[in-house]
């Protein structure tokens, strides 16, 4: 389903993949137009977001604290950095290789098998990875497997 203000899981900011997503989850939580369903926060270790914090080194309610505060994603990107260090290009490129790839051939591959069949996009061969099932669920093209 479309929400007006989700960006794809593909947009980067700072360029990092997912954050800027992730941003928009608490925005939109917070202002009572994200549709049920949506995985927002740390609430299982392997959500993106609970990924995206440890990744970044901050803690979850201090991150959705700074959001509210208000400012633009490259400012909290900012201050994720002075929280929990600024992370290095090679950091960047295996988080960004890794959260983008994540169902394609490792052990999340079956669940995404399953979420794509249950929302009638099983006949679909370019979707392969979360980001591709997100993005298609959205009403987005898939990227497809990039490397």
């Amino acid at each position: 389903m479309k929400v007006t203000g989700l960006r794809s899981p593909h947009a980067k900011v700072g360029g990092l993949v997912y954050f800027g997503r992730m941003l928009d989850k608490i925005r939109l939580r917070d202002a009572g137009r994200l549709p049920e369903g949506f995985n927002v926060g740390v609430a299982d270790w392997y959500f993106f977001d609970a990924r995206c914090v440890r990744f970044l080194d901050v803690r979850w309610p201090a991150l959705v604290k700074r959001v509210r505060e208000g400012g633009t994603d490259a400012q909290v990107l900012r201050w994720c950095f002075r929280q929990g260090g600024k992370r290095t290009p090679e950091q960047v490129a295996i988080w960004n290789t890794f959260i983008a790839k994540r169902g394609w051939r490792d052990e999340a591959s079956g669940g995404v098998a399953e979420e794509k069949a249950a929302a009638g996009l099983g006949h679909q061969k370019d979707i392969v990875t979360w980001f591709d099932l997100i993005d298609a669920e959205e009403g987005r093209k898939p990227a497809g497997v990039i490397g």
